[in-house]
């Protein structure tokens, strides 16, 4: 699909009828383009700082608890296998003492007491080691629950963590199977545990400043992003205004050249039996090619004001319905010479507030481009509809249809598909790139959807109240 040409109106004596003064600022595209981009490297600065934050608290957090539970965990092996050698020796004295089971060991290290029970092959708790269950810190119920020596039984050995209570704590118990020595008969479970309460409040801790040194480095780094953000891309801020004023002023400067050039090609065609009939040729071919880039001049510098956000826009009563119905009837004749038939449906009396002519332009493009690319014999059907807050105009053709591969870069200018889009059809791959810029003034948006070898379909949708002020 691209730019309409031909006998219809040409974006020229559009551009030529004083419609160019800005009256209100609308965001441009540029500064649309820029503001997205402004995002983007904000986000990705705040995302590959809050990635690395995250990654180095983790590393942290897992050192500091490495160094904080490992000499705990060495503790309770240590004692584990010093109960396991004493009751492989003597089974009656590996959780007691001559006075009562001492289920509760003081460290000469640490005053934090280490908490011992046996249990039988059978995971039942010995009746030497069986804790007093009146819930004081010498005897935390939850210790001698023997879901853990089951677990053992199973598996050779098993750890977790369980709370012991207000004055003990989160305590970390590990069982540890006992087999003999001689036959390898399972002679019990001995299990050993100890508080790391203090050990789990230190964590917590961390993990509290780590997220709260984290949120407030990932704000800054938001805050001083957007900043870095603008200041990298004033730059191409820049570049692309200059850019945009270059193609403007180009554009304007070449059409009187242009005009003044066809006109006096034209005038030598008048008087054809003046010049041999190659330079009548030459002169014919001159006369084309010029039609053909004022017209592409003229778009470039409809483009180029569009991005500017220098287009203004009338705000008037257009009844949508009505431009569809205009543009199928002057359309008529070109579809005709294709046996293309042009069908009207949907709802009548569709009106927003826009710009007439330059909604009109928008669908003269797309109503142009379906007759192009549709066979001798097909049909292009027009439908329009009231959708909410939106206006809707709906061109469905039968024509050749387009990979959808190539359905996200129709709009973008000069791109051309190379079935769809040639020299020979007319135009120069702007026209739908002109059309979106239209929608998007009218606060609106343009959809296409094709299929290969079955159709296109484009939806113009439109603000019912028309572009913001």
């Amino acid at each position: 699909m691209t730019a309409f040409s031909g006998p219809i109106r040409s974006v020229g004596s559009w551009l030529t009828r004083g419609k160019w003064q800005p009256r209100t600022r609308r965001p441009a595209s540029g500064d649309l383009l820029f503001h997205g981009l402004r995002l983007r490297l904000t986000l990705w600065y705040s995302g590959v700082l809050a990635a690395s934050l995250l990654l180095a608290g983790i590393g942290l957090y897992l050192v500091l608890q490495y160094l904080l539970l490992q000499p705990i965990t060495d503790q309770v092996s240590a004692q584990i296998d010093s109960i396991e050698m004493q009751w492989m020796r003597d089974s009656t004295h590996a959780c007691s003492s001559p006075g009562g089971p001492p289920l509760r060991h003081e460290s000469p290290n640490s005053p934090i007491p280490i908490y011992v029970a046996c249990y039988d092959p059978h995971a039942q708790i010995l009746p030497a080691s069986a804790f007093p269950r009146d819930g004081t810190s010498d005897s935390p119920t939850a210790f001698t629950n023997n879901s853990l020596a089951v677990r053992a039984l199973s598996h050779g050995s098993a750890t977790d963590q369980v709370e012991g209570g207000v004055n003990v704590g989160t305590l970390y118990r590990v069982a540890q199977v006992v087999r003999d020595p001689t036959s390898g008969a399972i002679l019990g479970v001995v299990q050993v545990g100890r508080s790391i309460q203090d050990q789990e409040s230190t964590l917590s801790l961390l993990r509290a400043l780590l997220l709260a040194l984290g949120l407030v480095a990932v704000l800054v780094a938001t805050v001083g992003g957007l900043f870095l953000a603008e200041r990298a891309l004033t730059p191409a801020r820049l570049a692309f205004a200059r850019q945009q004023a270059f193609i403007a002023d180009a554009s304007h400067e070449l059409r009187t050249p242009l005009t003044l050039l066809r006109a006096n090609a034209e005038m030598l065609l008048r008087h054809r039996e003046r010049v041999s009939d190659d330079d009548a040729e030459m002169l014919e071919d001159i006369v084309e090619e010029t039609e053909h880039i004022d017209h592409l001049s003229s778009d470039m510098l409809l483009l180029a004001r569009l991005d500017a956000g220098q287009l203004h826009l009338e705000r008037e009563v257009v009844d949508l319905s009505g431009i569809a119905a205009n543009v199928a009837r002057r359309v008529a004749t070109i579809a005709g010479e294709k046996s293309v038939s042009i069908e009207i449906s949907g709802a009548t009396g569709v009106r927003i507030i826009g710009d007439s002519e330059a909604i009109e332009r928008a669908v003269l493009i797309l109503v142009d481009n379906a007759v192009k690319y549709t066979p001798v014999g097909g049909t292009v059907h027009l439908q329009t509809a009231m959708n909410d807050e939106l206006a809707t105009l709906e061109v469905a053709d039968t024509g050749v249809g387009i990979d959808p591969a190539h359905l996200p870069h129709l709009t973008e200018r000069f791109y051309r598909v190379d079935r769809a889009r040639s020299r020979e059809t007319g135009g120069a791959g702007l026209g739908l790139s002109i059309a979106q810029g239209i929608a998007s003034s009218h606060g609106g948006s343009l959809t296409i959807s094709s299929e290969p070898g079955k159709g296109t379909t484009v939806l113009l949708s439109l603000l019912v109240n028309g572009p913001g002020e």
